[in-house]
């Protein structure tokens, strides 16, 4: 078959394009840039650990382990999806078994994900564009709806009142479960706690969460109170970890495993359902959503105001005021807040 002929015309059109931009032909040749060669596995996941935050290198840390230990020697650009499927499989079928496990989808879900973050650094290092992205071929799995629920009243007395009458740290183990029940804070907005992110004031601390977010939440007075005399008590330093064991050393998310692991020994539904603290985030957000509605729901849980999954463009015009949140607060604490609306 012969060929297709360019017009001439077309020709000319080009290069009289070229030398109004002051362009040769040779200059399009010579000119091209040189990919640099992409390194080894190896060589390149310390680079992207050491240049992402402490949470994200605790959630995929173990996972680029796993590519260093299988691919070491071999650059990043020689893996296919294939292969990242093989990965995948052999980490599933080495997972810890968890009686709350769901067949090694979270697993397969990281896996994926932490591969995602590698070669999006590897993508803007120029070593391979978006299109060579081999880990971008391989889909996530279908995420399961949650079995977490809103505890009851009744449940919830009962886990506090073993939290707080067993344990060698009573005090510590009250505080927590009071912390993440008033404010509906993750663990990591818990234990990135300061105590100059206490104003005492307006009854108000700064949470620092996942994603970088950064968010003031109203406490009650009591709250405040203990909070600030933890710290004092625990001689926690004012941009130091608040939280702390009677040694005065920072408490980490193994009190959380201990606290809930001593709750369920005497709790038997506790242990049966993996009960944690986000159940206990999901128990606050779900009776604020009840009450006062989505807006301040969402709010109050510190989601972002629009995201693909919303319920809606009305969503990002749909924010609640602090005073809201206030309102809220005292209606779950039963205490008066100081944003909060004056009594009627």
């Amino acid at each position: 078959m012969e060929e297709p002929r360019l017009d001439q015309s077309t020709v000319d059109a080009a290069r009289m394009l070229l030398e109004r931009m002051g362009i040769s032909p040779n200059d399009l040749v010579a000119g091209a840039p040189v990919r640099p060669t992409a390194p080894t596995f190896a060589e390149y996941v310390p680079v992207v650990s050491a240049s992402v935050s402490a949470g994200l290198r605790k959630a995929y840390g173990t996972y680029w382990a796993r590519a260093v230990e299988r691919w070491g020697d071999r650059r990043i650009d020689q893996v296919n999806p294939s292969e990242i499927r093989t990965l995948i499989a052999d980490v599933k079928a080495k997972r810890v078994q968890r009686r709350n496990g769901r067949g090694g989808r979270s697993a397969e879900e990281h896996v994926i994900s932490a591969l995602r973050c590698l070669y999006r650094r590897a993508t803007a290092d120029g070593f391979m564009t978006e299109a060579e992205n081999p880990a971008l071929k391989v889909a996530k799995p279908k995420r399961l709806a949650s079995t977490r629920r809103a505890l009851p009243d009744s449940r919830l007395s009962e886990l506090y009142e073993v939290a707080v009458s067993s344990g060698d740290d009573p005090e510590l183990d009250g505080l927590l479960i009071r912390l993440h029940v008033e404010t509906a804070c993750r663990r990591g907005g818990a234990l990135g706690l300061r105590p100059v992110d206490l104003d005492a004031e307006q009854c108000l601390i700064l949470l620092r969460e996942k994603g970088g977010t950064f968010r003031w939440q109203p406490v009650s007075p009591t709250l405040m109170h203990h909070l600030q005399a933890h710290a004092v008590q625990r001689k926690a330093p004012p941009t130091g970890q608040l939280l702390r064991y009677r040694n005065r050393q920072e408490i980490t998310y193994r009190r959380y495993d201990h606290l809930w692991v001593r709750i369920g020994a005497r709790l038997p539904w506790v242990a049966a359902q993996q009960i944690s603290a986000h159940w206990l985030r999901h128990t606050t957000i779900t009776w604020v959503e009840r009450n006062f509605g989505y807006a301040v729901a969402r709010a109050y849980a510190g989601h972002a105001e629009t995201t693909g999954s919303d319920i809606g463009a009305t969503a990002g015009y749909v924010k609640a005021s602090m005073h809201e949140l206030a309102d809220a607060l005292s209606a779950l604490t039963g205490e008066q807040h100081p944003l909060g609306s004056a009594p009627r």
